[in-house]
Formats: C-alpha cells, structure tokens, sequence
C-alpha cells in the first residue's frame, strides 16, 4: 500500500459506537453525557457543559435508557434540594467498558497507520 500512497500524508481513521436494532445509541456523546451527570448530578448541568440542549440530552437519556432495557440514568425530582440525577452502577460499567473499547480501537488504528505509512 506505501507504494501506491505515494502524495500526502495517510492515516487510518474511524469512529466508534454501539448499534441497537441499527440504530446508532451509544459513544462519545452519551458516554460524555452520562460522565457529565456523574460528576455535575444533573442533566441540565450535564447538557450545559456540553453545549446542548437539555432536551436533547433527555432524548439521548431515553434512548439509552430504552435501549439498554434497564435505567442508565436515575433521576430524583423535587424534594429540599431541587432534585438530580445519577447513572446507575450498569451505566457505570458500560462506561468503562467504552472507554477501554476506544483504548483497543486507538491503538488498532495507530498500528494500522504504521504499517500503512512505515
């Protein structure tokens, strides 16, 4: 292949996700989306700090939450604190499993990028 890409610099390159039923549900946008909420304990925080609106963060919510078949995201309404959300312990570890995912996948590709350009 280093002979025929002879012009310009070459590098292998993909995205990552996971498909229900050929629908596009799960990577970076909600992987960020629930560690948002993890950390800020609210949706809207969450959509705000990624420059989305909340209620396309609460489609995405839903999504996940109807696809996985079980709540990813808990959420708490009302009450003395004005209430919140949470991820579940399952979207915790759907979360780790992606991020090492992406890990695998980074260096498949920086591999594949050697052997096409050394």
């Amino acid at each position: 292949m280093k002979d025929i890409l002879t012009k310009g610099e070459f590098r292998v390159n993909g995205s990552l996700w996971l498909e229900g039923n050929g629908t596009r549900f799960f990577g970076p946008g909600p992987v960020e989306l629930l560690q948002l909420i993890e950390e800020t304990g609210s949706i809207n925080q969450a959509a705000k700090k990624m420059g989305m609106s909340y209620k396309k963060a609460w489609e995405i919510v839903n999504r996940l939450n109807e696809k996985v078949g079980s709540p990813l995201v808990i959420t708490a309404t009302g009450g003395e604190k004005g209430g919140g959300s949470t991820i579940s312990e399952e979207a915790k570890q759907m979360v780790l499993w992606y991020v090492s995912l992406r890990e695998r996948f980074r260096k498949f590709i920086e591999h594949e990028t050697e052997k096409l350009t050394g």
